[in-house]
């Protein structure tokens, strides 16, 4: 199982870094750079906003599907042709809902109207996630590493010939970005709904309110975790938008901040989508899931801290060179958020290996004191430091619930304590930081200093043990 994990996670990420990256620090990045400030953190502000509803849009129905069928391949074809259309009653749930919450928190009608657009990209994104949760749940990891990046390389080209096409003489409008996502979407699902009707042999799709209701019944645990866990995630820019006077703008800093810790979750999102079949499937057959976790929390770790670094020491210059205005006040906040990654990383895994364990009830009495934590801090800091004060709530948030999912899967997993690869960790990290502070006293151009950075951390962590190329190299030769 280690062997189907770093092969088809090479393919993965491979496909995710030549796309993704592009797509947040070229398209998403350039679009902000083009539309006003407040144009921006508006549509940050209800993008987030939209997120907060998910529990209506999906009722845990993704991830439940995916242990499941990872479990019981031969359920694909019953289970599919019922909660399609299980799906669609839940999108129209949310579609009203959404829009009922926003109308009451006084959103205008501007407001409502893009609120009502990415409240239907939240729902395409939504089906096409369940869609791709039949396709990893089949083992199908090759087929689901191309469709998790089509959407994005369908938007690319869309905005690119909207940027810098020259096929219109009007500046670049926020709506059109929303749309070209809606489009892109669209086509996505088309291609990904062929694929899995293909592969569960499916004739028709019919409603049974009796198994719809079971469905419900078994993934309602599944939704009050990404409810909480969303609130908590996404909840920051939708307050700094309603509580400031210059909420728009705050978020739009928030915003410039947060591009690059989303683009860092994409690569650990990668990871736990991989990982949760497969520790379902291990155990349903009673394999040991130590060696996976180690191996993938190392990996996680060897990029999440290095990032991490990175940022801190050299986050003004990244945010000078991607932003044209409130750099300053960006740098601050990017500081905090990348330290976020490191435990975001933490959670990848261990929550991972958690909901496939099915510890649903221990994960949500976690989420539910990370969201009360959160939206605590954020009362308190937001209206003194604004935008760095929902970034270290953030960061409270991210380290609290990282380290009680810890302690969570050492009580029910029994794992012992690898005192060696405690060591080696904390080495690496404490490696990373001092050759980092001690660049700061070289005088040489920051984007080498950056690289020479990233390049110490990577040795580091290979001279100590702490990643081993000797291990991923049996791994994938042998499959042990």
């Amino acid at each position: 199982m280690q062997k189907k994990f770093i092969t088809n996670l090479s393919l993965l990420l491979l496909l995710n870094i030549l796309i993704k990256p592009f797509w947040i620090l070229g398209i998403d990045r350039a679009v902000q750079n083009v539309v006003p400030a407040n144009d921006y953190g508006m549509y940050y502000a209800i993008f987030n906003f939209s997120f907060l509803f998910n529990i209506l849009l999906d009722f845990g129905i993704t991830n439940y599907n995916n242990k499941n069928i990872a479990q019981n391949n031969h359920l694909l074809q019953k289970h599919l042709s019922i909660i399609l259309v299980l799906r669609l009653v839940l999108g129209s749930l949310y579609i009203v809902a959404t829009l009922f919450v926003g109308w009451l928190i006084n959103y205008s009608w501007p407001q409502i109207l893009m609120l009502l657009v990415l409240g239907f990209n939240q729902f395409l994104v939504s089906f096409i996630l369940y869609l791709r949760s039949n396709i990893s749940g089949l083992h199908l990891f090759k087929t689901d590493s191309v469709i998790s990046v089509l959407d994005r390389l369908i938007m690319i080209v869309i905005c690119a010939a909207l940027l810098w096409g020259n096929i219109t003489d009007k500046p670049f409008q926020i709506a059109w970005y929303i749309l070209a996502q809606t489009f892109a979407y669209l086509i996505t699902i088309l291609i990904t709904l062929v694929i899995v009707i293909d592969k569960a042999k499916l004739k028709k799709v019919q409603f049974n309110r009796v198994f719809s209701l079971f469905i419900l019944k078994k993934s309602y645990p599944y939704a009050i975790l990404v409810l909480l866990m969303t609130f908590y995630n996404r909840i920051d820019s939708v307050m700094l938008e309603r509580m400031l006077y210059d909420g728009a703008q705050q978020a739009a800093i928030y915003a410039s901040a947060y591009r690059l810790l989303d683009a860092g979750n994409m690569i650990a999102f990668l990871f736990a989508g991989l990982l949760l079949p497969m520790f379902a499937r291990m155990l349903k057959t009673n394999h040991r899931v130590d060696e996976l976790v180690k191996l993938a929390f190392s990996i996680l770790m060897l990029i999440s801290v290095t990032t991490a670094v990175v940022s801190y020491f050299f986050s003004l210059d990244m945010m000078q060179l991607m932003y044209h205005e409130h750099t300053q006040e960006s740098a601050v906040v990017f500081r905090f958020l990348m330290i976020c990654f490191v435990f975001v990383s933490t959670t990848y895994v261990f929550g991972t290996l958690l909901t496939a364990n099915g510890n649903l009830k221990q994960l949500n009495i976690m989420a539910a004191c990370g969201m009360l934590l959160n939206i605590t801090l954020n009362i308190v800091l937001i209206p003194k430091y604004k935008a760095a004060g929902a970034a270290f709530a953030s960061l409270a948030t991210q380290a609290t619930t990282a380290i009680f999912q810890i302690l969570i899967a050492y009580k029910f997993f029994k794992f012992k304590i690898n005192y060696p690869f405690l060591m080696r960790f904390v080495l690496f990290v404490v490696s990373t930081i001092a050759i980092g502070f001690l660049l700061q006293n070289i005088n040489m151009q920051w984007m080498l200093k950056l690289l020479l950075l990233g390049f110490a951390s990577v040795a580091c962590a290979l001279a100590i043990g702490f990643v081993s190329i000797k291990g991923l190299y049996h791994i994938i030769k042998y499959g042990e």
